[in-house]
């Protein structure tokens, strides 16, 4: 029986930074098959101008949290789609199950949610949570790849993960190498519940003050280096993907080194905390930073920052004439000097490196402790502390400045472009060889509106949203996107706009 297009209501909740693409892709679906779209936010006027003047297009303001509101518009939709914090998640998903509602987000699947997975499935709805970016595209992209290993045969022993919204190298121009492409709350506070992961075969515990390392990284692809810190807990996706037996999983956020470096400035300053401590009315940033400083010491721990980096910096100068020079005086009686040094490296293994070799660690070592000391000052400099601007939001604190500093400091110009970049690592056995597997996705924004952030979490859902309602999409139930009848169709389509993974394969014994 074929299926009644025009019977079909999408209501989305939510019209801010992640909203526009999948707001565009509503819109021409709305013409195409003639459905019907409620966007609803607090924001009338962004909703309007995001919505345009289509026919079948309504943009209401609602207050999310007022039940009566909610439930007028979610009782009239066949399907909802709620980008709004994930707080309110679970108000929607409450309606939604009382009208019998399909429901969508990009947002985790919480403990709440979890204890109503029974009745959810007993109403015969889909609740498809973690269907945007990070996460979506990347449960999306990493199982087809563990079903493709599996159904050939193969072991998988390690899998790491790593996804990031950047700023694209031509539109990188401060000292932070970031800029905003999303909501910067979650930006301030990334981070704060620390991170568990397993690596050759430990888990692994890291807090958040020990969280971002300049030090931990990969090799993207076209792009360079990139450093990465561990998501939240990784180990609830090891049972979901069923790779419980791995030596190595691990799900980061990938960042420019010196953004990590900075970061972990920031949370030893104290800079991210949120007791409400500061009367922020009439105060300016720099007053604010002043004060806070003076709080927290800043004094003694710029002078020790600098100190050891200035100090290892020296006596590394000091070694490496004193290496030169026992060459030539080596040279000059007539002796060959030494080819060969033992040394122990960073992992703190005893290693032996030639004498070139030792001059060019030397020399690195040096580089990077002088640009860490410069950097330092660079990037609180760049947030403000000669800004004279006023903040004037009522008791705040520190974490509630910073984001609106860095909402000023760092945000996307009108022609700026953002960029994701996603990463699959992935070491298998298959017919007694091992072999590891790169998949890698590079996408880039077209502008501070059509961002690339936008793009890839707005698409999933919309993508996944019609095959729902055209009913080529049957499952039931609370899911993520990791069955192949959800996530092999939204990935061929999202190839349509060019979000497309490139592998590469290679056996290492």
């Amino acid at each position: 029986m074929p299926v009644d297009n025009r019977s079909k209501h999408i209501l989305l909740f939510g019209a801010g930074k992640s909203a526009t693409v999948l707001i565009n892709y509503l819109k021409h679906l709305s013409k195409e098959k003639n459905w019907r779209v409620t966007i609803a936010d607090s924001d009338l006027k962004a909703v309007k101008q995001k919505a345009g003047d289509y026919e079948n297009i309504q943009a209401v303001a609602i207050d999310a949290a007022d039940s009566n509101e909610r439930k007028k518009y979610i009782s009239k939709a066949d399907l909802v789609i709620s980008l709004l914090p994930p707080q309110l998640h679970y108000l929607i998903a409450v309606d939604c199950l009382a009208y019998k509602k399909h429901l969508l987000t990009a947002s985790y699947i919480d403990e709440e949610i979890k204890k109503l997975s029974v009745q959810i499935k007993e109403s015969g709805v889909l609740f498809l949570y973690e269907m945007g970016l990070d996460p979506g595209i990347d449960h999306m992209s990493i199982m087809q790849l563990i079903h493709s290993i599996k159904n050939q045969g193969g072991n998988i022993t390690s899998l790491k993960s790593h996804c990031g919204g950047l700023i694209a190298p031509e539109s990188d121009n401060n000292p932070w190498h970031y800029k905003m492409s999303w909501n910067p709350r979650n930006i301030i506070m990334a981070g704060k519940t620390g991170a568990v992961y397993k690596e050759n075969n430990k888990e692994v515990v890291l807090q958040y003050e020990n969280l971002f390392s300049a030090k931990q990284g990969v090799e993207v692809p076209e792009l360079g280096w990139y450093a990465y810190y561990p998501n939240r807990n990784s180990l609830g996706y090891m049972l979901l993907y069923n790779l419980d037996e791995l030596n190595t999983f691990m799900r980061t956020t990938l960042r420019h080194p010196d953004f990590c470096f900075g970061w972990k400035n920031i949370i030893d300053l104290k800079l991210t905390d949120e007791e409400k401590a500061y009367e922020t009315d009439g105060l300016t940033v720099s007053a604010f930073f002043k004060l806070h400083f003076e709080k927290h010491g800043f004094s003694e721990w710029l002078t020790k920052l600098l100190s050891t980096r200035l100090e290892y910096a020296k006596s590394m100068m000091e070694q490496l004439m004193n290496l030169m020079q026992a060459e030539q005086e080596a040279l000059s009686e007539g002796e060959s000097p030494e080819d060969d040094f033992m040394m122990i490296d960073e992992r703190g293994e005893l290693t032996t490196l030639n004498v070139d070799e030792v001059k060019n660690r030397a020399a690195e070592s040096v580089a990077v402790q002088m640009h860490e000391a410069n950097l330092t000052l660079k990037q609180l400099f760049f947030l403000g502390l000669n800004d004279e601007t006023f903040i004037n939001k009522g008791l705040c604190s520190a974490a509630d400045v910073l984001q609106f500093v860095a909402e000023k400091k760092l945000a996307l110009q009108p022609n700026d472009k953002d960029m994701i970049v996603m990463l699959h690592e992935i070491e298998y056995e298959l017919n007694e060889k091992k072999s590891t597997v790169k998949s890698s996705l590079i996408v880039k924004g077209a502008d501070n509106i059509h961002t690339a952030m936008a793009k890839t979490v707005g698409l999933p859902l919309g993508i996944a949203e019609k095959f729902i309602l055209e009913e080529k999409i049957n499952e039931t139930g609370l899911h993520i996107p990791i069955l192949p009848s959800i996530y092999a169709p939204v990935l061929e389509e999202l190839k349509e706009y060019d979000i497309i993974f490139h592998e590469t394969k290679q056996e290492t014994a």
